[in-house]
């Protein structure tokens, strides 16, 4: 099913997005280091089944605006993104659903704009609350987040990401995913020419710079979630340790978490015939 490409001016940034469909409105937030694109497996099913599909370029990536300074990349300015994005569709509420860092994303804006979020949808990502108390007490989970440490050091995380015409990024989509054809060269093609536009690498390490350089307001980080939540978690992530799938009932008291044994990191695009059935069963829940 076509999408059309479409952009959005949200005063300090101008974000790329397709759009599909028609009803209720429902925006997919894609992770490191995607694009919209990530979600191809799910705007056809959803519009199908009668919702209107919004996918971003989040701000940093492919066609949207790629500002200068970490400080632009602080996670409350995202979430405040998608916030205005949801206005600037028109709606004052909708669907949000989000992967990797979209989902550290869509966490925050059910936190900071509850008003605005009528179901969530968490793909491979623990609740940040539970990622920092818990996450860092773990050395499992410390080697698996090395990448991010190193992230943090200056330019030199960008040299090597795009060393050899980005072949770490390549050979990161054939290994960490089950499915062979999960992404395929062409679909990893469209990422690295993505990541390679002018800023776009900078702007997505970024993301990872302003998590660590400044710190969560504790008392927004534990804001109870009301929002019915569905957390989608492929177990055989490489990344994240699945013991983390599950946040704190007190923080998320409306909450299901569906487990799949057989896919990766990039569940979405591993096992979408399962992800798209149970993102269909938390959108129709009354």
């Amino acid at each position: 099913m076509n999408s059309q490409s479409y952009y959005a001016d949200l005063g300090d940034v101008r974000l790329h997005y397709v759009e599909a469909g028609e009803g209720p409105l429902v925006v997919l937030l894609h992770g490191f280091p995607q694009t919209h694109h990530m979600w191809r497996f799910q705007i056809p099913a959803l519009v199908e089944a009668g919702f209107r599909v919004v996918a971003p370029d989040m701000r940093g990536y492919n066609l949207s605006d790629k500002p200068d300074g970490v400080e632009k990349y602080r996670v409350h300015k995202l979430a405040r993104d998608v916030e205005h994005l949801i206005l600037h569709l028109g709606e004052e509420k909708a669907a949000v659903v989000g992967h990797d860092w979209g989902a550290i994303v869509a966490w925050f804006v059910a936190m900071q704009y509850p008003e605005r979020v009528e179901k969530l949808g968490i793909l491979n990502v623990p609740h940040p609350a539970r990622f920092f108390f818990d996450g860092f007490t773990m050395p499992k989970q410390l080697l698996k987040s090395s990448y991010m440490f190193f992230f943090q050091l200056p330019r030199l995380p960008e040299k090597a990401v795009s060393a050899n015409d980005f072949a770490a990024l390549r050979a990161g989509f054939r290994t960490n995913t089950v499915r062979p054809e999960a992404i395929s060269e062409e679909d990893a093609e469209h990422y690295v020419e993505a990541i390679s536009r002018p800023g776009a690498l900078t702007a997505t390490i970024n993301y990872y710079r302003a998590l660590f350089r400044y710190p969560f307001d504790m008392q927004a980080l534990l804001k109870k979630i009301e929002t019915p939540t569905l957390v989608i978690w492929g177990e055989q992530d490489v990344f994240l340790s699945s013991e983390l799938a599950e946040p704190r009932p007190l923080w998320v008291p409306k909450l299901r978490v569906e487990r799949l044994p057989d896919a990766s990191h990039f569940v979405a695009e591993d096992r979408p015939d399962r992800v798209n059935a149970l993102l269909l069963e938390l959108l129709r829940e009354p």
